[in-house]
């Protein structure tokens, strides 16, 4: 392990969570401006991660408990780093269908903030699905 790749080891605190659509560049806080969460990286090789919007309601019916499952997003596995980006090997996720898979992101480093970029991809969430990306940023705990 290098010190570089020590240097995630820890807790970090989720300030913002942003999409941006590739073409242009146009960016939203689909979550609010004040998400909750945090993502945690331990140096053992497991990585956790716990993502929720900024406005929830307690699900006491079936419409709330579908609106707590589109603004949560959650997984844990063994995490690798390669240059700028970390692998997870995902074991267990709030969505079945990422267990056993690897999940990319991309990061940046500095100081006591990690903006975490996830691929481009197709986006779900906007007519047309048109490509984009979600940027996270961290403050160290």
């Amino acid at each position: 392990m290098s010190e570089r790749d020590a240097k995630l080891h820890g807790c970090w605190r989720l300030v913002s969570l942003d999409t941006e659509l590739q073409e242009s560049k146009e960016r939203t806080q689909p979550w609010g401006a004040d998400p909750n969460g945090y993502l945690i990286f331990g140096s053992d090789g497991r990585m956790m991660v716990l993502v929720t919007a900024q406005a929830r309601e307690p699900g006491n019916t079936d419409e709330k408990l579908v609106a707590l499952f589109r603004t949560v997003m959650a997984y844990t596995g063994r995490y690798r780093i390669d240059g700028d980006r970390f692998i997870t090997k995902v074991d267990s996720s709030w969505n079945e269908a990422w267990n056993g898979s690897e999940q990319e992101r991309f990061y940046k480093l500095d100081g006591d903030t990690l903006d975490v970029f996830t691929a481009w991809m197709p986006n779900p969430l906007v007519s047309g699905n048109p490509i984009g990306r979600a940027i996270l940023s961290f403050r160290r705990e």
